[in-house]
């Protein structure tokens, strides 16, 4: 039985990205390793493909990748290697794992989807973080990193944040327990500015955020846990649609779902909360309140 094909599918989205960058055709890329345009295409879209690796190098050589391009592309093909296996249980991928630092996979998938749908249960997801607020979680994280990391941190979160303005494709959809707007993450202070930021965002149009209130009681999502749903558009190649994604974060690593039944039943998980949480407009309302408590 096949691994995870997580791997697969951020390789290939890393190969489109350096074919697109050199201007090469998947015709002429083809060519250049002695073999079909259609293989070239099914190997972007993340589908198994036999490809040694002397013609991997000579691919690389042909779209002119510099050495990080390729200390990447290397670093996912040993990780499509170590995925191989029954993927029936997820694929866990500890922080501490070296197969290969070079690559995170939660954010490859923040870029390729077209739709991120979040259940968060104690805090708010990195694109709806304010600065401060993410200064204070790198560092209670990681009290000893430099003063340059963590800045450097903060930029990429701004980064990745750049897709809620410019990207019209995409769209996010968060739903928050009221306990990750009541945790005084990094003080009074910090918060007060947090849920500022929070009506902001929530204002884009392609932003949905909605609050599940204490008063509701017991919801699934108590039981469920947080977890971030990542749906894609189609392929390029074959415009299949590709596989949604569930991902749980841990404190020592993270597991990405892939199976059908599983992906559904977080979906049903999905409906459910949509059913008990506040509308939009009722979520800006609960926001100030809980924004103007910290402030006073």
């Amino acid at each position: 039985m096949a691994g995870s094909t997580l791997p697969r599918r951020a390789l290939g989205r890393k190969l489109r990205d350096l074919r697109s960058r050199a201007g090469k055709s998947q015709l002429a890329a083809g060519l250049s390793i002695d073999t079909s345009k259609q293989t070239i295409g099914r190997l972007e879209d993340g589908q198994s493909v036999r490809l040694s690796t002397p013609n991997m190098n000579a691919l690389l050589d042909f779209y002119g990748a510099d050495e990080d391009s390729r200390t990447e592309v290397i670093g996912l093909l040993q990780e499509v290697k170590a995925a191989k296996g029954d993927p029936s249980g997820g694929w866990w991928r500890a922080y501490a794992d070296v197969v290969n630092s070079h690559f995170d996979h939660f954010m490859n998938l923040e870029q390729a989807c077209n739709r991120l749908v979040s259940f968060q249960l104690t805090l708010l997801p990195g694109l709806l973080q304010a600065p401060t607020y993410r200064r204070w979680l790198v560092e209670t994280n990681d009290p000893a990193m430099s003063a340059v990391d963590v800045e450097r941190r903060l930029e990429l979160t701004a980064r990745r944040q750049h897709r809620l303005t410019e990207d019209t494709g995409f769209s996010l959809d968060v739903m928050l327990s009221e306990s990750a707007l009541r945790h005084q993450v990094g003080g009074r202070a910090v918060m007060a500015e947090q849920l500022q930021h929070l009506i902001e965002v929530g204002s884009l149009p392609n932003v949905s955020i909605r609050v599940i209130p204490f008063g509701v009681g017991g919801h699934p999502g108590l039981v469920v846990q947080s977890f971030t749903l990542f749906e894609f558009p189609p392929l390029s190649a074959s415009r299949m649609t590709e596989p949604p994604v569930v991902f749980v974060e841990g404190f020592t690593g993270s597991l990405f779902l892939e199976e059908d039944d599983v992906i559904d039943r977080h979906r049903a998980v999905v409906a459910d909360l949509r059913q008990v949480a506040l509308s939009a407009a009722d979520t800006r309302r609960l926001v100030r309140e809980i924004a103007e408590e910290y402030a006073a």
